[in-house]
């Protein structure tokens, strides 16, 4: 008698592979792998001290470079996770395949052409930027792929790419950092003549923007078919091809400057590194601004239908508007308060660049669904995030008709209930 077929899980159950530990474990386990392998061959080539040393210089300008994408990323911050995730894997993943890829590429060439400075120079000017710059493009494509409400538009492609940048180029800077501390052990350098020093300057203090700078051309092609319509297929895929490869270009002619001669560093620095991420800065600024005018031109509708105060579409379009209320909810309730209006004026600008992205035919068909939710996330929030955008609004327009009526203080916040309107609300059904 044949047996019979097994019963499909029941849908309540999700496989093994849907499984919430299975999701975040297996990434973790990756990454934490993939970075002691290349803590390692780093330690390796290094030696200890250079290892020691390298980390040490090369952690100066991480802060400051995450702390610059964090500042990009305030008008609709995404969570960290996922910055910490695209760190890890530039600094793990990627660094590990670039070394493993780009060393193997040289020798093989080396002996190929049996000319190993030629080697050396081919490789670093054609392997290593295409090597390179893919290894960091797949934390972008990985956070589009499965973190697709986190990634909306341009700034959210910047942010996330500068940030792989930055933890690969740390991975990188402790290489070079430790290699050149090593030469100066040898040769018992000291000092600002010495390699360190050197390298210390052109790599952390002249250039510590240089692979972020690469790698935002690839999250910039991403970024703007996140903005294109789901049936516009040709534009989703050929626009990151687009930034991937300006990217790769652009690596490449960094990478030659040290071929054309003793300034030929200088003049490629000067000539073309630095208008290029003045451009690009501007570019991500001048998209910030623009979702601040989205917020205020979409969020109106809203309040029209009651779901926000009159005050609140103009609260919520100015970061200092912004910055006042969640501080005014910290002197009164807290910190918890602080982090509740923040999490409001997140969900609304959600709110309205997706209703932005709607009336432009870029939605997804989960637009209703994900609409209702923001919707919902607003309304527990409300009794805490009114009164201090109302009190943000007087202060930064006193002549608003806010600005003239006492401000009640706000009341320890809790999740109420829907209103009973809700259930017959459209959005909500």
């Amino acid at each position: 008698m044949a047996s019979s077929p097994p019963y499909p899980p029941h849908p309540g159950h999700p496989r093994w592979w849907q499984r919430r530990a299975v999701r975040y474990g297996a990434p973790v386990a990756l990454l934490a792998l993939s970075g002691l392998v290349i803590l390692a061959l780093v330690r390796e080539q290094t030696g200890t001290d250079g290892f020691l040393v390298g980390i040490g210089l090369a952690v100066l300008p991480v802060p400051l470079l995450v702390a610059a994408f964090r500042w990009l990323d305030r008008v609709e911050p995404g969570p960290w996770r996922n910055l910490l995730f695209a760190f890890a894997w530039g600094a793990c993943a990627a660094a590990l395949i670039a070394i493993v890829a780009n060393s193997f590429a040289t020798r093989w060439i080396a002996t190929a052409t049996a000319d190993p400075t030629n080697a050396d120079t081919l490789g670093a000017t054609v392997i290593a930027p295409v090597v390179e710059e893919s290894a960091k493009a797949a934390a972008v494509l990985l956070v589009f792929l499965f973190r697709r409400r986190d990634f909306t538009g341009l700034v959210d492609g910047v942010v996330i790419a500068g940030v792989t940048a930055t933890g690969f180029a740390f991975t990188e800077n402790i290489l070079y950092l430790g290699n050149a501390f090593g030469t100066d052990q040898l040769t018992g350098d000291r000092g600002i003549a010495s390699v360190t020093a050197a390298t210390f300057f052109v790599r952390i203090v002249m250039s510590p923007f240089a692979h972020p700078l690469f790698t935002v051309l690839t999250g910039m092609g991403f970024g703007v078919s996140a903005c294109c319509a789901d049936r516009r297929r040709v534009p989703r895929v050929l626009l990151p091809l687009c930034g991937l490869l300006l990217a790769m270009s652009m690596h490449a002619v960094w990478n030659g400057s040290s071929a054309l001669g003793q300034y030929g560093f200088f003049a490629v620095y000067a000539a073309f590194m630095v208008p290029a991420f003045g451009l690009l800065t501007w570019l991500a600024v001048w998209t910030r601004q623009r979702e601040l005018r989205t917020v205020r031109e979409e969020l109106p509708a809203y309040a029209v239908a009651g779901w926000l105060t009159p005050a609140e579409p103009f609260v919520l379009g100015s970061l200092r508007a912004r910055g006042i209320a969640r501080e005014y909810a910290r002197h009164h309730c807290g910190r918890a308060a602080a982090r509740a209006v923040a999490e409001y004026e997140a969900c609304a600008t959600s709110l309205a660049l997706l209703r932005h992205r709607g009336r432009g035919g870029q939605a997804g068909p989960d637009f209703v669904v994900r609409e209702a939710e923001l919707l919902r996330e607003l309304w527990v929030r409300r009794h805490i995030a009114r009164p201090a955008l109302q009190h943000a609004a007087g202060r930064v327009w006193p002549e608003y008709e806010y600005g003239r009526a006492p401000v009640p203080r706000p009341v320890p916040w809790a999740p109420p209930p829907l209103p009973p309107y809700a259930v017959r609300n459209p959005y909500l059904t």
